[in-house]
């Protein structure tokens, strides 16, 4: 760069730093209402913008690919014109051909610039969510556009809602960057994200608000995200319609009219049915991910040879390539009594299939779409098999197709409200949802009683989220600000710096990393050995910005030390350094700093309640080697009833004991009861056994 390069450069650092530093303290201070009215129109904006830029780079590769160079046209649902299929394949031997360089032009990109946009990009963006919020580089939403887009472009079976969900999470990420938001700020950033961009590019902005609450988990809601998610979804759907149009995906479905219990019972055999597949499609297509994860072969080729297989399978089955969103829409309709009954009984594991050569071997896409097609198959078969002999189940293919959609991939998603209103959305019409219901209701049944989910990142729920676990066993955190417990900075880098001072610096100082301060002294990161020995020199030593890990959180010095137990067990830091209102570095915390001041602080309220008198109070008791309540569970040991064991200090780690916790020699607990119960305990935990 030449110096006027550099001036340029640093003075457009400057006020983006001042504009952040504005608006973070602006958060900080304003009222619950006006930041998420703020925050929820950004992410909606960026995620309904994300969703267009995906849709339009997505034709665009389907036109090329597909039309241009295979001659073949794939049917478009209601609201992209409802086009039929082509009647056959102008170049049959271009389909495998086009699938396979795709594939690999896509695996190319992924693997060599971001390898964490691999896959179906949805458990990518709920991991996020519950480890490192902050952690999602904006290199890997452009990936993923565009290697989402060559994937199913070139006749990949995927979904579009899995590369939205996670380019919606990777601006939401860096919203959570630049603005230093809290990390629970940050998770509702970024679910936000993830709900607001599906609900865009599905046209169904309730559904996607409630998915962001309900595919975190599988037995759980995110109840905190509830209200920014339908502020980002409102925001992200008219961002998309103004674009691409408001109306519902598959067009507005004719109103189904029940009529009589028994037809009910069809439903519920779909119900049955689709929660069946759906435990197959969650165990094919991670079966399928595995196998191909063992190949002795590159990643890269990996995708390349399941979109050639993908497409030799196309040739016999066309209704397996893209989306399958127009396929959808034929079932939908009369057009169902048109495709081979063999043809729609085995397109939902034909589809199965073909999304783990496409998705589970390492190509970019999702598994939503996918599942919408298995499932409106599922109900479209058992249309086609019982209408000829049940005159009760009508003329109407459609309301069985829309039941099957929400059941198959409502169950298996453990996400079963949210998709049945999606699909609702989708269908323009809600007069299903008593048989909805029932159908979904029976296939979450057996989904849940096989224990499991197609989202492997879920967590079952709340209680073993990292930000929820730990705080709830760690009350008098809340009421330690981090400036009591934050130690001095025993290193800070500043520019300009070169990478050899800068390792000299941090080896003379014996620590590992250190934060990185611009020309102002203001905060930008963290850079450690590890990226300096990494990073390569260039003129000027300007290089040294590419070694800052600006995804590293810092404290405010104002918060509470819960606030920073939560920073630190949600992202992969074990430290954070803690900065001013000028974003100044005036200290370091870390996991230890905030144990041996809780330690403190409980010594303190311990004393406390022993200078008042009374018959309860906290201890802090120390299990000896040989103690009889060494290896026994808290359960199962002579605990006194009248104790409560509130947390366990082992170590460096702090735990929330439950039932089945085995305690250990050496183990500190922190304990609630009565006087005279606390002192049997401390006798039990400093005795031998005999």
């Amino acid at each position: 760069m030449s110096p006027t390069e550099l001036k340029l450069a640093h003075r457009l650092s400057h006020r983006s730093r001042a504009v952040q530093v504005s608006i973070g303290r602006w958060l900080t201070s304003t009222t619950y209402t006006k930041k998420w009215l703020l925050l929820g129109t950004i992410i909606g904006i960026i995620a309904g913008l994300g969703a267009v830029v995906f849709y339009e780079a997505l034709r665009l590769s389907t036109y090329l690919f597909l039309h241009v160079l295979a001659g073949y046209d794939v049917p478009t649902p209601a609201s992209e014109g409802g086009a039929a299929a082509s009647a056959h394949f102008a170049r049959p031997w271009a389909i495998p051909l086009v699938a396979s360089v795709g594939a690999l032009i896509g695996a190319i990109l992924v693997f060599s610039i971001a390898p964490e946009a691999e896959g179906h990009g949805t458990d990518a963006a709920i991991a996020a969510v519950h480890h490192n919020p902050r952690g999602v580089r904006m290199r890997t939403v452009f990936v993923k556009i565009i290697a989402s887009a060559l994937t199913i472009g070139s006749g990949g079976s995927g979904g579009r809602e899995g590369p939205t969900g996670q380019i919606s999470a990777g601006f939401g990420s860096f919203l959570a960057r630049f603005l230093d938001l809290s990390p629970a700020d940050a998770r509702i950033t970024v679910a936000s994200g993830i709900g607001s961009g599906i609900g865009a590019i599905f046209g169904a902005p309730l559904g996607g608000a409630i998915l962001a609450t309900e595919i975190l988990y599988r037995d759980d809601f995110e109840v905190e995200a509830l209200l920014p998610s339908f502020i980002a979804s409102i925001v992200g759907y008219a961002v998309w319609g103004s674009f691409e149009g408001f109306g519902p995906l598959f067009g507005y479905i004719g109103n189904y009219h029940l009529t009589s219990a028994m037809q009910l019972v069809w439903f519920g055999i779909i119900g049955i049915i689709g929660g069946l597949v759906g435990l197959l499609y969650a165990k094919g297509f991670y079966g399928i991910s595995a196998f191909s994860s063992r190949l002795s072969i590159p990643r890269w080729i990996r995708p390349a040879i399941g979109g050639l297989l993908v497409g030799c399978i196309a040739l016999a089955i066309p209704e397996v390539l893209g989306t399958g969103y127009g396929w959808i829409q034929q079932g939908l309709g009369t057009q169902l009594l048109h495709i081979p009954l063999w043809i729609v009984l085995i397109l939902p594991f034909a589809r199965i299939a073909t999304t783990g050569l496409s998705i589970g071997s390492g190509g970019s896409g999702g598994i939503f779409g996918p599942g919408m097609v298995i499932g409106a198959f599922v109900g479209g078969a058992v249309w086609r098999l019982l209408e000829p002999v049940v005159p009760s189940l009508g003329h109407d293919p459609a309301p069985y197709v829309i039941v099957g959609m929400m059941a198959c991939f409502g169950s298996i998603s453990r996400a079963p409200l949210a998709v049945m209103l999606m699909v609702a959305e989708m269908t323009g019409t809600l007069s299903l949802i008593v048989p909805a219901m029932l159908a979904v209701g029976l296939a979450t049944l057996i989904v849940r009683r096989n224990d499991d989910t197609i989202y492997r990142s879920q967590l079952r729920s709340r209680a073993e989220s990292p930000a929820h676990r730990i705080l709830t066993g760690l009350p008098l955190l809340a009421m330690v600000d981090v400036s009591d417990a934050m130690a001095p900075a025993r290193c800070v880098l500043s520019r300009p710096i070169d990478r050899a001072s800068a390792q000299d610096l941090l080896h003379e100082r014996g620590v590992g990393a250190a934060p990185f301060v611009d020309a102002d002294g203001r905060y930008v990161g963290v850079i450690t050995l590890e990226a300096l020995t990494q990073a390569s020199e260039e003129p000027n030593g300007f290089i040294i910005d590419a070694a800052v890990d600006t995804t590293f959180a810092p404290i405010h010095k104002s918060v509470h030390l819960d606030v920073v137990l939560e920073t630190l067990t949600s992202t992969p830091q074990t430290w954070a350094a803690v900065i001013d209102d000028d974003r100044q570095v005036i200290g370091t915390i870390s996991i230890s700093d905030i144990v041996r001041n809780y330690r403190r602080t409980m010594q303190a309220n311990v004393r406390r309640l022993s200078e008042l008198g009374g018959s309860t109070g906290i201890s802090e008791i120390v299990v000896v080697n040989d103690s009889p309540l060494a290896g026994g569970l808290v359960r199962a040991t002579s605990i006194p009833r009248g104790v409560l064991i509130t947390a366990i200090e082992r170590g460096r780690d702090v735990i929330r004991p439950t039932g089945d916790t085995v305690i250990l020699a050496g183990d500190r607990l922190m304990a609630l009861g009565g006087s005279n119960d606390l002192a049997v305990l401390s006798e039990l935990a400093s005795s031998h056994q005999s």
